[in-house]
């Protein structure tokens, strides 16, 4: 198990990419793998992907605030709007052209209709044909915006506030979700903001420390398949209608899983951490966003994969993915580099006035 000051010096965690590539593969055997894949309820990889966006967005905050002693908002949204815009803006404009020249009629199919509030990121009150899957990106969007104003925004908070923030939030959501369509879908992001501001807390990452070791990585990893594997006769075992006492289990479990896997070591961390499954998580989200036209481009050049079947779901994987290793060589890594160019000229600007002050002092000596 690895000490607390090991976790802080640790920059990447490997194994994390692997879970972003089975949260978007069985998305896709969600949408196309057909009955045979119903047990699998692929649907929960939305969850994983949620509980990581909360865990890593929280981490990253609290590591610069302790390495700056405050956390730039500016270079945060500019970092957010270079990493998830471009290549999002990119997949709309594929969607609209394919959809035009296959001839679905862009009004008939409700795609002009649905464009502007795709386009506004709002796109989970008015899905858009072969762009449905995007209405989790509106839910990531506004929590982008909100949550570090909140938790890093108003001055430095101590652990304590940080926390009954974060916890307060999710009971809020929670409560929210008979009232408000999609309040439920921001649990599990604010769950991997709780889990980033814990470990990061000495007494909190010591309080969660057993949780790193692989031996109870591989557990929690076994409980989490078991509930998904068995989600509706859980759900009925609990009477739980609508499944949200459920599927807080699941979040809560991917939550208890990160700990081991940002450990490394473990049988479990060394398969998510294996080239293959690092290449697809690294393209997750491209892949996620093309998964819709690519099925249907699938479809019409091979009737054969039009019906949803196991078959059809590696075909959207593999061609998914080759559409969206593309996206991240042209579209995704250049977008990235940009903001970060712009963060280092930002930074650049505001030293010159301390250069200026400090030369003279310099020569003085």
């Amino acid at each position: 198990m690895i000490t607390h000051d090991q976790y802080l010096a640790t920059r990447r965690f490997g194994a994390l990419d692997g879970v972003r590539a089975i949260a978007a593969v069985l998305v896709v055997v969600f949408h196309y793998g057909g009955p045979n894949w119903v047990r699998a309820n692929g649907w929960i990889g939305v969850h994983l992907f949620f509980v990581l966006s909360g865990f890593l967005i929280t981490t990253l905050a609290l590591r610069e605030e302790a390495r700056n002693g405050r956390v730039s908002l500016a270079e945060f949204y500019i970092r957010r709007a270079f990493r998830i815009l471009p290549v999002y803006y990119v997949v709309i404009g594929v969607v609209v052209v394919f959809a035009y020249f296959r001839g679905m009629g862009l009004r008939h199919s409700g795609i002009i209709e649905a464009l502007p509030w795709n386009v506004a990121f709002v796109g989970e009150y008015h899905q858009m044909a072969l762009f449905g899957q995007a209405w989790t990106l509106g839910v990531e969007q506004k929590f982008y915006l909100v949550w570090p104003l909140l938790a890093f925004g108003v001055g430095a908070l101590g652990f304590v506030k940080r926390l009954s923030l974060s916890v307060g939030l999710v009971a809020l959501m929670l409560a929210l979700i008979p009232f408000m369509p999609y309040a439920g879908a921001y649990s599990p992001i604010l769950i991997g903001c709780t889990l980033a501001i814990v470990l990061h807390h000495r007494k909190g990452f010591a309080a969660l420390r057993v949780f790193t070791h692989p031996a109870v990585g591989l557990v929690v990893a076994a409980a989490l398949v078991a509930v998904q594997t068995m989600f509706g006769e859980i759900a009925e075992l609990l009477s739980d209608e609508g499944g949200s006492i459920t599927g807080t289990i699941y979040i809560l479990l991917a939550a208890l899983l990160v700990p081991s896997l940002v450990a490394g070591g473990g049988p479990l961390a060394w398969f998510l951490s294996l080239k293959p499954m690092r290449f697809i998580g690294e393209r997750s989200y491209s892949l996620y966003l093309m998964q819709g036209v690519v099925a249907v481009a699938i479809a019409g050049a091979i009737p054969q994969f039009a019906p949803h079947r196991t078959l059809t779901a590696v075909a959207v994987t593999i061609v998914g993915l080759l559409g969206a290793d593309l996206l991240y060589r042209w579209v995704e890594l250049p977008m990235i580099d940009v903001g970060r160019r712009i963060i280092a000229r930002r930074r650049a600007k505001k030293a010159e006035p301390v250069a200026e002050v400090a030369e003279p002092a310099l020569v003085s000596a």
